[in-house]
């Protein structure tokens, strides 16, 4: 669950096919690491992206996870691992607002939006969010 001011963002995260990708998304997000943390780059009818604890793109969780290749494809709503380069990403995250095919086999695909969409259309640039994982 992703708690925005604009509602809340129910995902399914794709365990079976990203396991470190996932395994990483919920212990950061169980340590409280995605406690108000903002979104740091919105791009209309591409992606909203955030889990960066600088806040500028840059930041990261201390350490990186392997990239992993799923059968899964970006459509409107699926979750990715950002990165700037094979086996880089580490912390941050992004949803995209349309297909994306050009980023297939290129970022972690980790989840999908299940409900809360039109919360995701929403989100401005310096919006803050919490990831909760719900058991």
């Amino acid at each position: 669950m992703i708690d925005t001011r604009h509602g809340d963002i129910e995902v399914e995260l794709f365990g079976d096919d990203a396991i470190q990708t996932v395994a990483n998304f919920i212990n950061l997000a169980r340590q409280g690491f995605y406690k108000n943390l903002t979104t740091h780059r919105v791009v209309p009818n591409f992606v909203v992206q955030g889990g960066d604890p600088r806040g500028d793109g840059s930041g990261d969780a201390g350490y990186t996870v392997p990239a992993e290749v799923t059968q899964h494809r970006y459509d409107t709503g699926y979750l990715g691992i950002a990165d700037a380069g094979k086996d880089t990403g580490s912390c941050q995250w992004f949803i995209t607002l349309s297909p994306q095919p050009h980023l297939d086999g290129r970022y972690t695909i980790f989840g999908k939006v299940t409900k809360g969409m039109d919360a995701v259309w929403k989100i401005d640039q310096g919006d803050s969010f919490n990831v909760k994982i719900l058991d």
